[in-house]
């Protein structure tokens, strides 16, 4: 019992203090490539403690909704990562669900998240909202596509038996489903975390936000649990993507310290590579009309069925 505190302790440590890295580090990057000096790699930490230290403005329209989202929105998230292997395929919450908990519990957030944007009753909020269930209702069924390819494979939904499964068969990631799914699950990634051609964080325009527009009257601490809530997430989906994918330097166990180290250098090492990736994708498209994404979902779907049909016919 101890064993297990231990472990959940580790990765909770872990997902709460490496997400707003690699927020910082993809900003850092996206910069340095478009010759910008930009904003260092530790400037999210800052915004967050600068946040968690300001006054809130809740407005009088709102109700008890529009308060505990923050808070559901951070917990579901983390509790979600918590159940993702990060560093050791025996992971500390894995008897409490598999890969359907994952999604159900993104999905909760999400779903009170939209509920917060249309709780204020501004134009602003509503807009958001309905966008970002618009892009959800696309982008969940190609992430439940991709993972039950990589499940198939380990007889299991389970995330500490696919992890297990990949690691004893790291040769697999080079197989045809293995490289669709890893296609559609990038693409899922790119829009769940709001990235160029989806959706751009970097904005306040109401022609091209989607995130923004149902953040925008949250300040001070709400405001930061939520952003915290955003790193944890794009930092779980990133880890589910090079994990499950591209095993190598995954630790079966916590039994030995330096598997664990090892481990945890070669997580840093797949997020980094992962993270030039995005920035690459994200300098070299344009911000898409909002009426084109439903086709890059599209394409992100056929690349899943594609990858699940495969499995059953070689």
């Amino acid at each position: 019992m101890t064993g297990a505190l231990l472990k959940g302790a580790a990765q909770l440590v872990l997902l709460l203090l490496l997400s707003p890295l690699i927020t910082g580090l993809i900003r850092t990057l996206k910069a340095r490539l478009q010759m910008r000096r930009g904003p260092g790699p530790l400037q999210p930490y800052r915004e967050i403690h600068k946040l968690m230290r300001k006054g809130m403005v809740v407005p009088d329209t709102a109700s008890w909704l529009f308060s505990a989202t923050p808070y559901v929105v951070f917990l579901a998230t983390l509790l979600a990562g918590l159940m993702v292997p990060m560093v050791a395929a025996d992971m500390p919450t894995g008897l409490f669900g598999g890969v359907l908990a994952v999604v159900y519990l993104l999905g909760l957030g999400r779903f009170f998240l939209a509920l917060g944007g249309l709780d204020t009753g501004t134009s602003f909020g509503g807009l958001g909202s309905s966008r970002e269930m618009t892009i959800s209702a696309l982008a969940e069924p190609t992430l439940m596509l991709a993972v039950f390819t990589v499940a198939i494979g380990a007889g299991s939904t389970a995330m500490a038996e696919m992890a297990r499964t990949a690691i004893g068969q790291q040769w697999h990631f080079l197989a045809p489903s293995q490289i669709l799914a890893f296609a559609a699950l990038f693409l899922v990634l790119i829009a769940e975390t709001g990235r160029i051609p989806v959706d751009n964080p970097a904005t306040h325009l109401e022609l091209t936000m989607i995130h923004e527009a149902m953040i925008l009257e949250y300040s001070g601490p709400y405001l930061a649990l939520i952003e915290w809530g955003a790193s944890i997430k794009q930092l779980l989906l990133m880890t589910l993507l090079i994990n499950i994918f591209w095993p190598f330097g995954l630790a079966a166990d916590w039994s030995s310290a330096s598997r664990v180290l090892a481990a945890l250098g070669w997580l840093a090492a797949k997020l980094a590579v992962l993270s030039c990736g995005i920035v690459l994708v994200e300098t070299a498209n344009a911000k898409m009309r909002l009426f084109r994404v439903p086709e890059l979902m599209a394409v992100a779907f056929t690349l899943g069925a594609l990858a699940l049909v495969s499995t059953f016919l070689l």
